[in-house]
């Protein structure tokens, strides 16, 4: 995972409070523009990749809107109501991922059938056929997932696989990030899913261990260039509006 900037645990969310409470006392005010990614990361002395949780979290609240090719901007200085759920964001799920599933994954090539093998084969397949659909989402991928947990023949071990994939889908926070992903053509990557299922089917554990490390650590690095990818689109199309701006007054 080298090369990733991460935040210590939670921090994003202490971030998301200064900026609600600057929303709050008028210095971010409703209507106006918060300041640039930059600027908030020098501001609030953390990296980037934690301004893009901290407005993500901002974001899911109804608090802010991101306006393409324009900024973010205050939508409300008053906290949306909580439904109860818990909300992660996807980086720390992913982190979590890397840590647990890689042992799971080692655990399984100690013991798995043929057949818990051939149908890792087949939804790897599948999730070749899911990269076709720009709307797919991503079940076969989770498959994949849980198959191998459920090779690694521990209940509890299962369980906490399952529920960390459940939080990908109920966690606001994380979903809007995949969603974002997904909408920048990032996608499981087969290559990867075979790398890890050639080494189930050597039934080498730590082969198996790390080339479910480097898929995660992959995945990490996605999501990250996914936010990145998109503070970057949005430049190059308020670039391309001036632009033509000029054109018009100018021709």
């Amino acid at each position: 995972m080298q090369g990733v900037m991460r935040s210590t645990p939670r921090l994003y969310k202490d971030i998301a409070a200064r900026l609600i409470a600057a929303i709050q006392n008028g210095q971010f005010p409703v209507g106006g523009r918060l300041p640039a990614e930059r600027d908030l990361a020098l501001q609030y002395e953390v990296s980037r990749p934690v301004i893009r949780e901290a407005i993500i979290a901002l974001e899911v609240q109804g608090l802010v809107e991101v306006r393409v090719g324009s900024g973010v901007y205050v939508l409300s200085a008053s906290e949306a109501a909580q439904d109860g759920g818990q909300d992660v964001s996807a980086i720390e799920l992913t982190e979590a991922r890397l840590l647990v599933e890689s042992e799971v994954a080692a655990l399984a090539a100690a013991q798995i059938t043929d057949e818990e093998l051939r149908e890792l084969e087949e939804l790897v397949d599948q999730i070749e056929e899911e990269n076709k659909t720009p709307d797919g989402k991503e079940e076969a991928d989770a498959a994949f997932h849980l198959a191998i947990a459920k090779a690694a023949r521990n209940s509890a071990l299962f369980e906490t696989v399952e529920r960390l994939w459940g939080l990908r889908r109920t966690s606001r926070e994380a979903a809007l990030l995949h969603e974002k992903a997904r909408h920048a053509n990032i996608k499981p990557i087969v290559d990867e899913h075979t790398a890890i299922l050639t080494a189930l089917k050597a039934r080498d554990p730590k082969a198996a261990r790390d080339a479910m490390r480097a898929h995660l650590s992959q995945v990490l690095e996605s999501l990250l260039f996914a936010t990145e990818q998109r503070a970057v689109d949005e430049a190059r199309r308020s670039m391309q509006a001036r632009r033509e701006r000029f054109s018009r007054v100018t021709a």
